[in-house]
């Protein structure tokens, strides 16, 4: 078997705001697994200034791991530390194990007959820019909407919030918040409870990432659910899972699996959180139709019902061809289009 990996830069549509800068490409990495006519394909999707393993080694770290791979040794003590890789072998050895190298869970999404429902993502810019985002999104046919806040003045954002809600009920639109840690903690408290009267779903990590103590205390205080994300990231064992689950206690986990180390990763936090009632969803972060599509299809195999945050797809001018379709507040797998990867050939 070969294998090999290339990295490819995708290129946003138009810059991206967050609360931590305005993103305008993101850098990928493919594993490519190949032997007669089997192909197989994974995404290291890593995530510069937010994944764990973004080190300076991290190429030379994947590049061992393909040829340990090649010459068929067990390669996962090289990626213990390195969740993105470990989520790109994990899809790549899936689908060389496929007959159709994109088909790597048997489910109706995958077949192209139910569809996952999603919520729409706002980016952040001028209040003018992300009000003409939410009502588009809206019209559009989507009835979850997921808002970028915490760069901009907080009571325009606020304001904002105010107007949909004249327009749109909670119970027409669900309103989610990602805060990406935005908040001071002494602030935090009070900022919520400002929030609470727009009938947000959840909060998405309000405080920044590590303050274990401040958001416990959140958590246990706060009027709106909390779901945290970058909090998860990094904590590599079960024992430690566990752990900040029981001491943070929030209302909802978010899982990302290139950022937590893949699919079995991400499943134990499932196990984890449910024993726990704590809510989850999915979200995608910012791979390629490569990785999003195996997110997909993995998620399809869980049991929810709830808006996944899987719509990015349609971010980037040079993403893969593919025949994943966001529409009406769906993703869809559109079967009649067929995967082009001569993007990254």
């Amino acid at each position: 078997m070969n294998v090999r990996y290339r990295k490819y830069v995708l290129n946003f549509k138009q810059p991206s705001g967050t609360s931590r800068g305005v993103l305008r490409q993101k850098e990928t990495f493919f594993i490519e697994m190949s032997e007669g006519k089997r192909y197989g394909i994974g995404e290291c999707g890593l995530f510069r200034g937010l994944s764990v393993d973004d080190v300076p080694h991290f190429e030379e770290q994947l590049a061992k791991v393909c040829s340990t791979l090649e010459r068929g040794v067990d390669a996962s003590p090289l990626y213990t530390d390195f969740p993105s890789i470990r989520m790109g072998v994990e899809m790549a050895l899936k689908s060389f194990a496929s007959d159709d190298s994109f088909q790597l869970y048997e489910t109706p999404f995958s077949e192209g007959t139910q569809p996952i429902s999603i919520n729409g993502l706002v980016w952040m810019g001028t209040i003018d820019f992300m009000r003409q985002q939410i009502f588009d999104k809206i019209e559009a046919g989507y009835d979850c909407i997921k808002l970028k806040i915490g760069a901009l003045d907080f009571d325009a954002e606020c304001q904002l919030l105010a107007e949909i809600r004249k327009r749109y009920s909670a119970a027409a639109v669900t309103l989610r918040v990602d805060a990406n840690g935005a908040f001071r903690p002494e602030e935090a408290l009070q900022k919520l409870e400002k929030l609470s009267q727009y009938g947000l779903h959840s909060i998405e990590q309000p405080i920044v990432a590590g303050q274990v103590k401040a958001m416990q205390k959140l958590c246990a205080q706060t009027p709106i659910p909390i779901a945290i994300d970058e909090e998860l990231i990094g904590v590599l064992n079960t024992t430690e899972q566990a752990a900040l689950l029981d001491k943070i206690q929030p209302q909802y986990i978010i899982l990302k699996p290139s950022l937590l180390g893949g699919f079995s990763a991400s499943e134990d936090w499932i196990k984890l959180a449910e024993a726990r009632n704590i809510g989850w969803w999915i979200t995608s972060a910012l791979e390629s139709n490569v990785g999003l599509n195996a997110i997909a299809q993995w998620t399809a195999m869980q049991n929810t019902s709830m808006p996944q945050g899987l719509g990015t797809g349609g971010l980037f001018t040079n993403n893969i061809l593919s025949p994943l379709v966001a529409d009406k507040g769906v993703l869809l797998y559109e079967s009649a289009i067929k995967w082009d990867l001569k993007n990254i050939n």
